[in-house]
């Protein structure tokens, strides 16, 4: 019997195309403005913010990749990249114009397939920490983005509704129950613009939940 083709059947039907997480993160290079509504359902309140965030990728080779495979004792050639972050920006509830959430960080991709593997991280999303998280990009292109710590995970979701508008939801759960759950539209602002110089030391004293994600 011969097969019926119907137009929106056939359309589908078809393979859907998926990026590994170097090309999303080519993707995600530029200078981008995220606004942020965060849910404290402890408090029961909701805050919002905004955030202008940069992102460069980094070459495998580059020493900013190979500091931090030294730093979780992992071979260098096992890396395929990853990229540097910084960041800065206010939420509602800050008291003063001292009161500003900025930083940067580096993330290295490790990867077991083409799709997911390790993410080392500089410092964690909900501690300050360096940390091993894991990355995966599911079959609709989005990354998602695991962590684990001894008293809390997170989990963050980023996918492009466009090349210039990237959405992102984050939950933060401690052993108690979900702290904290946020949902980010960043729009791109332009290309990427000379290379950012490495975090200093001063950095380091950045809060823990300086919502940095990314």
């Amino acid at each position: 019997m011969a097969k019926v083709s119907h137009g929106y059947g056939t359309h589908l039907s078809q393979p859907r195309t998926v990026m590994n997480a170097i090309e999303f993160f080519q993707m995600s290079e530029g200078i981008w403005r995220s606004h942020r509504i965060t849910h404290h359902l402890l408090l029961r309140r909701s805050e919002s913010g905004n955030t202008e965030i940069e992102v460069k990728v980094l070459a495998p080779d580059d020493p900013k990749v190979i500091e931090i495979c030294q730093l979780h004792t992992v071979q260098p050639e096992q890396a395929i990249g990853g990229c540097f972050v910084q960041w800065k920006g206010t939420m509602a509830w800050d008291r003063d114009e001292e009161d500003t959430h900025q930083g940067s960080t580096v993330f290295v991709l490790v990867p077991d397939n083409r799709h997911s593997g390790q993410l080392l991280r500089e410092r964690g999303y909900a501690e300050n920490i360096p940390v091993i998280g894991q990355y995966q990009v599911d079959a609709h292109n989005g990354l998602v983005l695991t962590t684990e710590y001894d008293t809390m995970s997170s989990q963050e979701r980023f996918w492009f509704a466009n090349p210039n508008l990237r959405l992102r939801t984050t939950t933060v759960k401690s052993l108690g129950g979900f702290n904290t759950t946020s949902f980010c539209a960043e729009s791109k602002l332009s290309a990427l613009t000379p290379p950012s110089s490495p975090a200093t030391t001063a950095d380091a004293l950045i809060p823990a939940h300086s919502w940095l994600g990314w």
